[in-house]
């Protein structure tokens, strides 16, 4: 049975996690079968996927090799096909936040990639790209009927993506995954053929042969009826196959010539509030992907590139958290739900002159021969500090802060009293005390009312 997680995300779903399989499917012919060079763990039970342990940094051979029965895709024949590579995590929850711990690693290793071909080692490959903005995935061309062999190096290590780094942990697993595809008729690279990955963990440099001579020596300590339960260590590991990885819908996969960091093609709307466009329940999956981009959740485009607005306004705030993280999780659920974040105070302030001052007095007293007609703006407070009304006044006035030296509000019987931190100026008469001649003394009107 599937793991609730898996319907709602669009994560790919590994082989050894297909136990509804039919039977049949494990015989079928792949059309194309890739070989990883490096050896499985003997540390392996039966029936579970195999392990593999590589050497950060080292070039590995992958084997690219055209298995199509007679007959069998025709359409390819003397054409190339692309072919993605990509170090992805083997954990559902690291996952989730792939993009986070990615752009962690980013930060503590500045101008590395996770993934890069050895392009001079490599055989068969035609147009080689690393984008710079995907640190974890290359990608080539080659000809299925060619000899094509590509080297890897992957220059991250299992330990730096765990929980707790205190020595001796154990790394987490990764996934070499590769997707392959076929030119459309516009010639593009879009037409899913097969996909196929492995579990591998990745150790500094001669880690990994240390690590496989001791899971060999603790296989040779067992009792041979306790051997039988592990698999042997095969000297090279055959991707098995996966369903592809999903694809922000916005990324141009044809074959550009050059990258192009900028890849969506979403039209960004200025000028619009933080989550004033509601993600409304009738949006196409391309409407909610367009409404997730203009938000600010582009890194979470890929999660969710099936979903329509009614998927996405479904999820519970528990969802989204495991999803995106706490911080961009509390954002997102928000988002969707259409929050705004409340002003603590806000004050509507009218700027009164001697004369309007006497016209407002005979409107307070009932004097219906007074025509005044008095215009408020309104000011947002959050941090109910001094300084952020002196901000919010000078703005209002088209004035600099610097000009208002002072700020007093009227007291009892009329006494001035001095704006701070603690005396807030909620309501009634304000007084600016401003420095130069282009700006006068203002007197303002305060009515303000609490959230």
């Amino acid at each position: 049975m599937h793991n609730s997680s898996n319907d709602v995300l669009a994560l790919p779903i590994f082989k050894q996690e297909e136990s509804n399989l039919p039977p049949e499917s494990d015989n079928k012919i792949l059309p194309f079968q890739y070989v990883l060079c490096a050896a499985t763990s003997p540390a392996v039970k039966l029936h579970d996927e195999t392990l593999t342990y590589l050497n950060q940094g080292q070039s590995y051979e992958i084997r690219m090799l055209d298995n199509r029965k007679m007959g069998e895709l025709p359409e390819i024949n003397g054409k190339m096909v692309k072919s993605i590579i990509r170090v992805v995590f083997h954990d559902r929850r690291l996952q989730y936040t792939e993009h986070q711990q990615l752009e962690g690693w980013r930060w503590n290793r500045p101008g590395d990639r996770i993934l890069d071909l050895d392009i001079p080692m490599s055989v068969g490959v035609v147009d080689p790209r690393a984008n710079p903005t995907q640190l974890n995935t290359v990608e080539f061309l080659w000809d299925p009927s060619k000899r094509t062999s590509v080297f890897i190096q992957v220059h991250c290590i299992s330990t730096e993506f765990t929980m707790r780094k205190h020595g001796g942990e154990k790394g987490v697993p990764f996934r070499i995954q590769i997707d392959t595809f076929k030119e459309n008729e516009a010639g593009e690279y879009t037409e899913h053929l097969h996909s196929a990955s492995c579990q591998v963990k990745v150790f500094k440099p001669k880690g990994a042969d240390r690590k496989q001579k001791t899971d060999r020596e603790k296989m040779e300590k067992r009792a041979p009826q306790e051997k039988e339960k592990y698999q042997p260590s095969y000297e090279t590991t055959i991707l098995t196959e996966c369903s592809p990885w999903p694809e922000i819908t916005y990324v141009n996969n044809s074959p550009s010539p050059g990258f192009n960091s900028s890849h969506n093609s979403f039209p960004v709307i200025e000028g619009l509030d933080t989550f004033v466009n509601n993600l409304l329940p009738t949006a196409t999956p391309q409407e909610a992907q367009q409404w997730l981009h203009r938000n600010r959740f582009s890194p979470f485009c890929r999660l969710f590139s099936n979903f329509s607005g009614a998927d996405l306004l479904k999820l519970t705030r528990e969802d989204v958290i495991q999803i995106c993280g706490p911080a961009d999780g509390i954002r997102l659920f928000n988002a969707l739900k259409g929050r705004v974040v409340r002003p603590r105070l806000t004050i509507y302030v009218c700027q009164e002159s001697q004369q309007t001052r006497e016209q407002h007095q005979k409107h307070e007293n009932g004097d219906g021969s007074s025509n005044a007609f008095f215009v408020y703006h309104a000011i947002y407070l959050e941090e109910l500090t001094a300084v952020e009304l002196t901000e919010k006044l000078a703005q209002l006035f088209s004035i600099s802060p610097r000009q208002i030296s002072q700020i007093f509000k009227q007291g009892p019987t009329g006494i001035h009293v001095l704006v701070s931190d603690e005396v807030r100026a909620s309501t009634g008469f304000l007084f600016l005390q401003c420095l130069g001649q282009s700006f006068p003394n203002v007197i303002c009107e305060a009515l303000g009312i609490y959230k």
